[in-house]
């Protein structure tokens, strides 16, 4: 595992959003491995005793029914039977928290702007069983045959993959999911790479482009949709930052409470002089020392026309 290097800035800027030493071993302690189990292919109950009886130990992630910790003499679960079969897919706890806070149902249209490698798109394909249609998109050949065949393998039929940049797709769709592309500081312990380049003006390109993709989704919602925005970065300008900006713009925007079993952190009304709309009080905040997990930031956006 290589070890991230915190420059004083980062240092700096991250010991007023939270208490550094905290974050700091959160950052570079090994995550625990999270596996969903695709219950369009095998119920719970049965996937468990499977691994169970193999040696495993499952432990229930108290946000998601079919999530669990997994822990065993071997790591490679993607080299598993069970996974190779679709029955699992190898995903961080907190990722799985954007699609149960869209909370897609069957015959929904959906749009997934960044979809690849396919964890959250499958993960709503499954609450969907396999019914509607689910637009998933990406920009990249590489990140899209991952997409490709991950679908393949969790048994999925309701899912039309597309190559496209986000701020060009036009349509109208009950439920969109923005995983928005990001700095990731909330991924340190799985990619050094996060804190190392991370600089103020990485984080302003991000916020701008953010900006553009959070208008365009909230302009692709048919009345009454429903916008998750989500990263894995803990920097305000792209999180509460992002989202007071929408509100702004979109008088239709209403925020949603997030109703979830799961330690959360309060989020920011103000950063370096910016205020913030208040509203934003009722997104989600985790940063990884609050459930020994990634950080995420996660909004629920209702179109109110």
């Amino acid at each position: 595992m290589e070890k991230p290097i915190f420059k004083e800035k980062f240092i700096e800027r991250y010991s007023k959003l939270t208490d550094w030493n905290k974050f700091e071993k959160a950052s570079t302690e090994w995550l625990r491995k999270s596996i969903r189990v695709n219950t369009l292919k095998i119920s719970v109950n049965d996937l468990k005793k499977r691994l169970e009886t193999r040696g495993f130990v499952l432990t229930p992630i108290p946000w998601c029914k079919e999530g669990f910790w997994i822990e065993g003499e071997r790591t490679d679960l993607g080299n598993l039977l069970e996974h190779a079969l679709g029955y699992f897919y190898v995903q961080e706890s907190a990722s799985m928290i954007p699609p149960i806070v869209l909370n897609p149902e069957e015959n929904d249209v959906v749009l997934d702007v960044a979809a690849a490698p396919g964890s959250k798109t499958t993960q709503i394909g499954q609450y969907m069983k396999n019914t509607g249609i689910i637009l998933a998109n990406d920009i990249t050949g590489d990140r899209l045959a991952s997409l490709g065949i991950n679908v393949q393998r969790m048994g999925l039929k309701n899912i039309a993959i597309m190559k496209s940049q986000g701020q060009f797709i036009k349509g109208k769709f009950d439920k969109i999911l923005l995983d928005a592309p990001c700095s990731g500081t909330g991924t340190i312990m799985k990619s050094a790479r996060s804190a190392n380049d991370w600089n103020p003006g990485l984080i302003e390109r991000l916020s701008g482009l953010q900006k553009k993709l959070i208008a365009v989704a909230f302009n692709n919602l048919k009345s009454n949709g429903v916008l998750v925005y989500s990263t894995c970065t803990m920097e305000p300008q792209e999180d509460e930052g992002v989202v007071s900006w929408l509100l702004e713009k979109f008088p239709n925007a209403k925020l949603e409470e997030i109703k979830l079993n799961i330690e959360r952190s309060e989020c920011f009304t103000s950063f370096e002089g910016e205020t913030y709309n208040p509203e934003v009080k009722k997104c989600l905040r985790i940063w990884p020392q609050d459930n020994n997990s990634e950080g995420f930031f996660v909004t629920k956006i209702k179109n109110v026309q």
